[in-house]
């Protein structure tokens, strides 16, 4: 990947999009694309008012109390950080792989460090990595997910861990727990991640988590329909080093059929660009497939809606066709949900939170898709906020930075992969 330029990471820690700092600077987009792009092109006037900026943006959100540091692992566009931050946390090191989420991450979130990339250097050396009290992380769920399992073995592909590129990442994550041991973490991944190579996926992980690394770990499955208007179920794993009275099995979850409808997150007609609107053969197709698969008896097809309606699960794919949640339109073909809605859906653009988009449409659907929905993790931030406090509490007058000797975790990763 080409090296980035002084003038392209200072737009970033900003929070600025390119037109946006075109607007800053009194620029035209021409100049500022050669400033991105170009190293050295950017005048010292230039970089002076984007540092500027940048400084100000991190003092204004640094005035807040920190309470404890975390790390954002596969952090995809920070759906995890915000709750934390909401209790009072502050990111010390963020890892993701994708450089379109790389972009909206930087584009949402003041930080003082760089965005890491691939998780697997700072996993084989996680000194890399800051001092940190609690990890979050929602390590890659294609190889759990049940769309993922049947693509991968249509192709003849493993899944699971014996997936080199993806599956395995819990490992490194885990080695990154060995490492630095921190008082509390969050993971979280698809609800299939239980039932996937008849349970010994799951159990492989909770051996490793409990067994071999020490931790108090609990496990649920929790739908978003409570928070938001979709149908999206995740598993989340918590664990604390030392033993607390958390309890996640018996937390009180708002009633899901008391939860808000489309209608809720959906804009205005006349606020919506006509693109969004299925054209025609699209549309056609959609319901030619639909009736295909109806006289088959299966239940595959377009899912329509309307202000109303709890949508089903928005997914990585929406870009395609956005089939599995398309919006009734009085006397026109269906639309897709604009990417706003999805941040709206996933409950990223929320009350009085605003959240910048800077990629394209394809590329907006894709991250929001495979994202967290933030209420849930503010939900459960909340309820581990007391937990988190007490157990830092209780170390603050014994030293934890060491590193365990664990010595079956390397030998847990190899066994797996060869099974």
């Amino acid at each position: 990947m080409p090296t980035r330029t002084e003038f392209s990471l200072l737009r970033d820690r900003a929070g600025l999009t390119l037109h946006q700092a075109a607007e800053e600077l009194g620029l035209g987009e021409r100049t500022i694309y050669r400033y991105e792009n170009m190293p050295g092109a950017a005048s010292r006037t230039a970089l002076k008012l984007l540092r500027h900026i940048a400084n100000e943006r991190l003092r204004a959100f640094e005035k807040e109390r920190v309470n404890f540091r975390f790390i954002d692992l596969f952090a995809g566009i920070g759906g995890l950080r915000i709750g934390f931050e909401g209790i009072g946390g502050r990111c010390v090191f963020t890892s993701e792989w994708d450089r379109f989420s790389r972009q909206t991450y930087a584009l949402n979130y003041p930080d003082n460090h760089e965005i890491s990339g691939d998780i697997r250097p700072f996993a084989d050396d996680p000194s890399l990595i800051p001092e940190h009290d609690v990890l979050l992380a929602g390590f890659p769920c294609q190889p759990f997910s049940i769309a993922g399992v049947s693509k991968k073995n249509s192709l003849g592909r493993p899944h699971g861990f014996l997936c080199d590129t993806q599956g395995t990442l819990f490992f490194d994550t885990a080695r990154i727990i060995a490492h630095h041991r921190p008082a509390a973490f969050l993971l979280e991944n698809v609800k299939n991640l239980e039932r996937h190579d008849r349970g010994r996926t799951f159990a492989t992980i909770m051996h490793v988590l409990r067994e071999e690394l020490g931790y108090h770990v609990q496990t649920r499955v929790i739908s978003a329909a409570s928070w938001v208007p979709q149908k999206r179920e995740r598993i989340f794993i918590v664990g604390f080093r030392e033993k607390t009275e958390f309890d996640l099995v018996s937390l009180a979850i708002p009633p899901a059929e008391q939860g808000p409808r489309l209608g809720s997150i959906l804009l205005p007609h006349d606020e919506v660009d006509p693109k969004y609107t299925l054209t025609e053969h699209l549309w056609t197709y959609l319901q030619n497939y639909k009736a295909k698969h109806a006289a088959a008896g299966n239940g595959f097809g377009f899912g329509l809606f309307g202000p109303d309606d709890v949508a089903r699960t928005l997914s990585a794919r929406y870009h395609k066709d956005g089939s599995e949640i398309l919006i009734r339109q009085e006397g026109k073909r269906p639309r897709r949900l604009t990417p706003l809605e999805c941040a709206r859906l996933m409950g990223f653009d929320r009350g009085a939170r605003r959240f910048r988009i800077g990629v394209s449409d394809t590329q907006a659907y894709r991250q929001f898709g495979n994202a967290v929905v933030v209420p849930v993790i503010e939900f459960l931030a909340n309820a581990m906020k007391p937990y988190i406090r007490s157990a830092l509490a209780r170390q603050s007058a014994v030293p934890v930075w060491s590193q365990p000797d664990i010595p079956g975790l390397p030998h847990a990763r190899q066994q797996v992969a060869v099974a």
